[in-house]
């Protein structure tokens, strides 16, 4: 195959990384603690950590999970937790005892804690007290061993007792660490590691990093397994893409946002890990929807980078204030997770004047896939390959297709998951016998190597035998100025077969059906067309904000 995509790749960017200069996430971190010590790595909500005190504290929990939890090396820990500082000292500590690490969604229900805890075999867990009440109700169906439960307020500059709007929302089922046998305070574990010696983890590529859920869009939730060295070639990766435009810029490191949780794949190794390697300051946001409060955040700091979905660039344009913020040394704005639709980039550029850069990857590869240059223009493509990275588009029998065809997305690369755990199964289904993943998505590359998705396969609406993608429609739709949200899926039609159903969150109240579908029309050929609207004040979303089509196609068929 001819990687047409080299040929655009910006001044500086290697065809190639080399995967033999990073042997595992545990040497990533310590490197980063030595090289970076007195620089603050993470803050959240006013209490900062250097990247001295995080490699201190790490290493206090790694030694007492080797000589006082129980687990042996390569044993999993499940890790509960929202955007707070507990995470990457646990995340890391858990890395450099040489365990591997299953993140969990807090906000998930007894039914998925208890089955992704039972297909992963996590023996240890460690939570959010506000959802200590979910643990407390599995545990006894689980081979969990361990517990550990921790405090929004345990590493905060402020009382425990403060009102913070992520806690007052799930506060009410709280159970008290003492109510689950055997729980230990994450704090007490940290504060007794540090009398304990660290025996060092000689870890590789081969060795599991995480376990990482996909998720279950479609069913039961299956876990990537990511080794270290998918992990690792991903940051090299990410680094060697984007260090030459940064080294190109102004001054060192920076500060960065983060308001897409850390346990979802994308804020894990795009904002986490590469900007440790990166020694950037890693502003946290614990509750992203607090949109009043995260802009004020934003208004404290310098921020060069922000990652994030198209709903939460959304909402940010539409929140109070945000367009009076000072965006000097925005560098960087990311999309990943779902697509960026172009009147959301468009107006991006014109509030921030910084453009829209949109990325492409999924949990199954850890995830990098495309990125598009940064400070390009937005051009509604998820971008060229990275290095170390293949892209090819591919028919139903695996078959590649010629440049410029559409077809299933199918990637290979050292990002790429070993397999599904457990699941053999269902890994034959995606991993082909050459190395090659289908993603499951639909594309095309065009002549210069930028890739452009049309939609996810199972999402495609069939009108009469013409395939309707989704997005197409979304992004005709959200351009009306009456619309904040759009969602397109397929309902049942016993002339088509199907047709298009929008499901819409009003900006202007005055806005009908009528409207939409005649504002639809003048862009749209007859059988894209939505044939009925629904009006909604909020859509089902990920943990992330990516809006549920599954869930409004499961409401449909329930009328």
């Amino acid at each position: 195959m001819q990687k047409v995509w080299l040929k655009s790749y910006p001044p500086g960017v290697p065809a190639e990384i080399d995967p033999a200069a990073l042997s595992s996430v545990k040497e990533l971190a310590e490197r980063t603690f030595s090289e970076f010590g007195p620089r603050t790595a993470f803050t959240q909500m006013g209490r900062s950590l250097s990247y001295e005190k995080l490699g201190e504290l790490s290493g206090a929990f790694a030694a007492w999970l080797q000589k006082r939890s129980g687990l042996a090396r390569g044993d999993r820990i499940a890790i509960m937790l929202p955007n707070i500082l507990q995470y990457p000292i646990a995340m890391l500590g858990a890395l450099r005892a040489g365990l591997a690490v299953v993140n969990t969604n807090p906000l998930y229900t007894a039914r998925e804690l208890e089955h992704q805890l039972n297909d992963s075999g996590a023996a240890a867990i460690l939570v959010l007290e506000n959802f200590a009440h979910v643990v407390a109700d599995v545990l006894p169906r689980t081979q969990v061993k361990r517990v550990l439960v921790t405090a929004v307020g345990d590493w905060l500059a402020f009382p425990k007792s403060a009102v913070v709007n992520y806690v007052v929302r799930h506060r009410r089922k709280q159970v008290p660490p003492w109510r689950i046998a055997g729980a230990l305070d994450f704090r007490s574990a940290v504060r007794e590691g540090r009398g304990l010696s660290l025996d060092p983890a000689e870890l590789g590529h081969g060795d599991v990093a995480f376990l990482q859920y996909t998720g279950g869009t479609t069913g039961v939730a299956k876990g990537a397994v990511l080794t270290h060295g998918n992990i690792c070639a991903n940051v090299l990766q990410a680094e060697a893409w984007i260090r030459p435009f940064l080294e190109r810029g102004q001054g060192g490191p920076g500060v960065l946002f983060t308001p897409i949780p850390l346990y979802h794949i994308f804020a894990l190794t795009a904002n986490c890990l590469v900007f440790l390697r990166l020694g950037w300051h890693n502003v946290l946001i614990t509750n992203p929807r607090d949109l009043r409060a995260f802009v004020a955040e934003l208004g404290k700091y310098p921020f060069a980078c922000l990652t994030g979905v198209n709903t939460l660039f959304n909402a940010l344009l539409n929140a109070s204030g945000f367009d009076r913020l000072d965006f000097s040394h925005l560098k960087i704005t990311l999309g990943g997770g779902m697509a960026v639709q172009a009147s959301v980039a468009e107006r991006w550029k014109k509030v921030t004047g910084n453009p829209m850069c949109q990325a492409w990857g999924l949990t199954e590869t850890s995830p990098g896939v495309c990125i598009n240059p940064a400070l390009e223009e937005f051009n509604g493509s998820v971008g060229l390959p990275i290095p170390s990275t293949e892209v090819t588009m591919k028919d139903e029998d695996g078959r590649e297709l010629p440049l410029g065809e559409t077809g299933e997305i199918c990637v290979r690369g050292p990002q790429v998951m070993r397999g599904y755990w457990n699941r053999p199964d269902e890994t034959a289904k995606v991993m082909l016998p050459d190395g090659w993943l289908r993603t499951g998505d639909i594309g095309r590359m065009d002549e210069r190597g930028y890739v452009y998705i049309q939609d996810r396969k199972k999402d495609l609406i069939l009108v009469s035998g013409f395939n309707v993608y989704p997005n197409e429609v979304e992004e005709v739709a959200a351009a009306h100025p009456g619309i904040l949200e759009v969602a397109a899926v397929a309902q049942p039609d016993t002339h088509s077969g199907e047709v298009v159903a929008l499901f819409v969150v009003k900006k202007d109240p005055r806005l009908t059906e009528r409207d939409v579908i005649d504002f639809c029309r003048k862009s749209l050929t007859g059988y894209k067309v939505p044939r009925h609207v629904y009006f909604r004040t909020e859509l089902p979303k990920t943990n992330v904000g990516k809006i549920l089509r599954r869930a409004l196609r499961d409401e449909l068929a329930a009328h």
